[in-house]
């Protein structure tokens, strides 16, 4: 992690929400994150990377959620100037050996294709039966001030793979996607049901009391060491 550089270090300013840039064009997660700080009482001016032409596209190179995290947070806070939180999260099957994991969004070959890597991800199950069919949606969200501080927090939610699709809410592997004790998809709760136990949620309510921290103008605790 860097060290912190005091003289380069500017306060937000707190007359007013704490202004914050989500690294996605995805409208789902920024609505979604949106909601959960909300929830969790920040006062934050949410943007997504569509008002911010020329934005980085950045490679997700990185071998682990936290890695590949970061990497947007660093780049985005670097271009906007503003302290940047960017996540990646996926669907871990057990018995595909973890995957589609990092891959989880291009699992089918094309990048954010939801219903194509749904479909792929059923057909490598079709001949699985329900015991087998453990899975976890983990999440690893990654705060990056424009100074070089960053941290990231993880969240995770057990679950099974139901053998086809049910619900219409959600997005990705949500109408598949069974978590433990529940008898609804995670694409067949509520969205406020969905937030209060989805991956996303435990890690960006974990980052909540960090940003809760930088509204008020404070410094945010010093995180331990995060993968480079």
């Amino acid at each position: 992690m860097p060290s912190p550089r005091p003289s380069s270090r500017s306060h937000p300013d707190t007359t007013g929400p704490l202004r914050l840039v989500l690294a996605t064009h995805n409208a789902h997660k920024i609505i979604e994150l949106r909601r959960i700080l909300t929830t969790a009482g920040v006062r934050a001016s949410l943007s997504g990377l569509d008002e911010f032409p020329g934005a980085p596209d950045v490679a997700e190179t990185g071998l682990t959620f936290a890695e590949n995290a970061l990497l947007k947070a660093r780049a985005i806070a670097a271009f906007t100037g503003l302290p940047s939180i960017a996540d990646d999260s996926g669907l871990c099957v057990d018995v595909l050996g973890g995957m589609p994991g990092i891959f989880s969004a291009r699992w089918s070959g094309r990048h954010g294709d939801d219903a194509a890597n749904l479909a792929l991800v059923l057909a490598q199950l079709s001949d699985i039966a329900d015991p087998h069919r453990r899975a976890q949606f983990f999440c690893a969200a990654a705060l990056g001030l424009p100074d070089g501080r960053e941290q990231v927090v993880e969240g995770r939610l057990e679950g099974k793979l139901v053998d086809k699709p049910r619900g219409t809410g959600g997005f990705g592997y949500d109408p598949i996607f069974l978590p433990d004790g529940y008898a609804q998809t995670t694409a067949e709760m509520t969205p406020e049901a969905k937030d209060a136990i989805s991956h996303r949620g435990r890690a960006f309510r974990a980052l909540a009391a960090v940003l809760a921290v930088l509204a008020r103008g404070g410094d945010p605790p010093e995180p331990p060491a995060t993968p480079r």
